[in-house]
């Protein structure tokens, strides 16, 4: 059997590594990016506001910093389930 390995790249600068980056901060750009689903609003910052700046909601924002660009459809995290 081969063993995967996964490798986090960032959205903003492409820095990759083999672990995920600490507190979610790409260590190369030092950005967090953070998306609200519904409205697709995107912002860099430290954390999200409670408040979407875009459409004005109380929502939860989800961390796009990183991705795994091989991750297997099962896998994947579906916001909308």
């Amino acid at each position: 059997m081969n063993a995967t390995q996964r490798i986090w790249i960032c959205t903003n600068c492409g820095y990759s590594s083999s672990k995920p980056f600490k507190a979610n901060i790409c260590p190369k750009c030092h950005f967090t990016f953070w998306k609200y689903m519904y409205c697709a609003y995107t912002l860099i910052s430290a954390s999200p506001p409670e408040t979407c700046p875009e459409c004005g909601i109380q929502v939860k924002f989800q961390n796009i910093t990183c991705y795994i660009p091989d991750w297997d459809d099962h896998e994947r995290v579906n916001s909308e389930s």
